[in-house]
């Protein structure tokens, strides 16, 4: 018989870490990291050291000998769970790469690779991304029998989208259509159809999307007992991050593993949740203490990042909301006698000037471009700050990676515009071409040729009747019905072959063909529409299209080249410009807020809908909080109290009702001039 020999983990038969936890800590994280049994949730503030936390309590753990591959740690990014699991590899002397740690996915993939046959899948299983996703889900379109010859069906892309939603909030998909793309609700029965044939495909395939990842996870784990319970056995300790962002199927996972030994950690911020939006569901932690009744609830208010004057301000902005936890963030740095500007402006162009000079005045005393931030609760937002820091020559990078004027669906709307005024541009006849179903490069070139021997092209005038000449081309069948369309709004867009303002063009363009196009293409539609909006707006101050597309020339090409992440320039020579959902976690010396004004921050959408809890409103405020909290500093708040039009006069602005929301003896007031003012 043979002799059994067991080697011993490092963690619980090597050195101690000798880490002093009570002096490495404040209070409030020693209490949190050295709780070592049962559920708890740690309610840790904005920059009150959340990673530093989370990486203590692993060190703890393993220092009282819980052997690493017990230990579960669930992240939203790769990157959080490496830094992390960097951090504890630091802190301890021993082995630590056996702890289970990664974002949601990555565990849910680590555990259907074991387990792959039972859930109808081979261990070789393809992951999709989203390109891979979007032409499997071109096939089950045509597979279902939609015909998108006669209907303007969702693109592959926004029906991915439309079912992502399905699986991560347990909605549905009528719920889905009914509350996020209702002008799609008419065709409920052949989307329910292509999400049946896209479900049997991705089994026949031995594929799976990002989704299956947790979904057949779950699955797995709901059907096969025995290997919930090898998992449920091996994962004594099992640690969250970013609590408050766990949607449905996520939390479900969480409570699937952790259910045999309960001791389960989850670390988040209630009021930092602003991501319902994708499917991140409030209620969570809200609700773990009754979930879990036996759960320890610790609060980490004190906050190393922002000075007493910017948390203070925080603490009675977030104050009013009802549903939340209770905490008041006590700040680590001393005073440093400036209090938070609040900046009324007379107008949008004089907010953009304030701020580009504002950022000069800062970088001249020492505060490096790098180190400071514009915040914005929309994109378009910033539409006039791009143009007047291009024109002073101040660099900046967006976070979203294009600038307002090079976004496609902007450039969309110039090509209308190009066109019309220039019936020989061959760019802009060409992407007008490929929006409409059917038509790819081959037929938007043969499409051209016939275009420029066309009476339209040789005279280079608009027709009085563009449809009329529109209808003698030769397009596929499943173009016939949009390439009409597409006259009709030319002829909207020229009435009577006479060339009308940027205004009314932009107003013909969204109410013809592009709209349906913007539907059917865009996941996120209403924010776009927001975009194209502003852009009428700006439009107005040009009577002459040709001056108008030449400005947006201006300033999506070399002027106007964002900084790419492969130059080798050093990031002190850009500023930030971000919205505030990907502004979260980050933080700067120096932020300016702009647009705060009612209808823009909190957005109209939220104002206008009828919700007695405020749920919607609740989560804008926390979006302002998160705002506030990214200053470390100096903090300035901006709002413009006039919106120029041409066509209606000016109209006032009132200002954001979350600026009632704080005593204004918390804010210095500034009196700004108009552009050229002298005082």
């Amino acid at each position: 018989m043979a002799r059994k020999y067991n080697i011993d983990s490092a963690a619980s038969s090597g050195p101690s870490s000798k880490i002093d936890y009570k002096s490495e800590l404040n209070e409030q994280q020693y209490e949190a990291v050295t709780s070592l049994m049962g559920p708890a949730l740690v309610i840790a503030g904005a920059g009150s050291g959340k990673t530093r936390t989370l990486t203590y309590r692993v060190a703890y753990l393993l220092d009282n000998g819980i052997t690493p591959d017990n230990i579960l740690l669930l992240t939203f990014t790769n990157k959080a769970a490496k830094e992390m699991l960097q951090r504890v590899e630091d802190l301890v002397p021993y082995e630590t790469r056996a702890i289970w740690g990664g974002t949601f996915h990555s565990i849910g993939n680590r555990l259907l690779r074991q387990h792959a046959e039972r859930v109808g899948l081979t261990k070789s299983f393809t992951i999709m991304d989203r390109e891979d996703q979007k032409d499997l889900m071109s096939t089950c379109i045509a597979a279902a029998g939609v015909n998108t010859k006669e209907i303007r069906f969702p693109k592959p892309e926004l029906l991915a989208t439309m079912f992502s939603l399905v699986e991560n909030t347990n909605e549905e998909i009528s719920e889905i259509l009914e509350y996020r793309y209702p002008y799609f609700l008419d065709l409920l029965r052949p989307i329910q159809k292509v999400g049946k044939v896209y479900r049997k495909r991705k089994i026949d395939t031995n594929s799976a999307d990002f989704d299956d990842l947790l979904i057949l996870a779950v699955q797995l784990l709901e059907d096969n007992e025995d290997i919930a319970q090898m998992y449920q056995q091996q994962f004594q300790f099992v640690l969250v991050d970013e609590y408050q962002d766990t949607n449905w199927i996520q939390s479900k996972l969480i409570n699937i593993l952790s259910k045999k030994h309960g001791n389960l950690m989850v670390v988040g911020d209630d009021a930092q949740s602003i991501y319902s939006w994708r499917g991140a569901n409030f209620e969570h932690i809200l609700q773990f203490e009754e979930s879990y009744p036996k759960a320890k609830t610790f609060k980490i208010e004190t906050n190393y990042r922002s000075v007493p004057e910017v948390l203070e301000l925080a603490n009675q902005a977030i104050s009013v909301n009802k549903k939340q936890f209770k905490k008041n963030l006590k700040a680590n740095r001393p005073e440093r006698g400036q209090l938070p500007a609040l900046v009324p402006v007379n107008e949008p162009n004089t907010q953009a000037a304030f701020v580009a000079q504002r950022i000069l005045e800062l970088r001249d005393e020492g505060v490096e471009l790098e180190e400071m931030a514009v915040l914005y609760r929309a994109h378009f937002h910033a539409m006039e700050l791009q143009m007047e820091l291009t024109n002073r020559g101040i660099p900046f990078n967006i976070t979203s990676g294009l600038r307002f004027f090079e976004q496609a669906h902007v450039k969309d709307v110039a090509a209308f515009m190009k066109l019309a005024v220039n019936l020989r541009d061959e760019v802009a006849f060409k992407r007008i071409a490929r929006m409409l179903p059917g038509i790819g490069i081959i037929t938007a070139n043969n499409l051209w040729l016939e275009w420029i021997d066309s009476p339209i092209n040789k005279e280079n005038t608009p027709p009085k009747v563009f449809s009329d000449h529109l209808k003698k081309f030769k397009v596929p069948a499943k173009s016939k019905n949009t390439w009409i369309q597409f006259g009709y709004t030319m002829d909207e867009i020229v009435p009577e072959g006479e060339i009308t303002t940027p205004r009314e063009m932009i107003s013909s363009i969204l109410g013809g063909v592009y709209d349906d196009y913007m539907r059917s293409k865009f996941t996120n539609y209403d924010n776009r529409i927001q975009d194209l909006e502003q852009l009428k707006r700006y439009s107005e101050q040009f009577e002459d299209v040709s001056e108008f597309l030449g400005q947006l020339a201006l300033l999506s090409g070399v002027e106007g080249e964002p900084m790419k992440q492969n130059e080798k320039k050093d990031k002190s020579e850009a500023i930030t410009l971000s919205s505030v959902h990907q502004a979260k976690g980050l933080e700067w010396r120096a932020v300016f807020v702009i647009w705060l004004t009612d209808g823009m921050f909190p957005n109209s959408r939220v104002i206008e809908e009828d919700d007695e809890e405020e749920s919607g409103l609740e989560e804008e405020r926390r979006l302002f909080y998160v705002a506030v909290t990214r200053a470390k500093d100096e903090l300035y708040l901006i709002y413009p109290y006039i919106w120029p039009s041409s066509r209606t006069g000016d109209v006032m602005q009132r200002p954001s009702r979350f600026l009632e929301d704080f005593d204004h003896k918390l804010v210095e007031e500034w009196e700004v001039g108009s552009i050229g003012a002298t005082w």
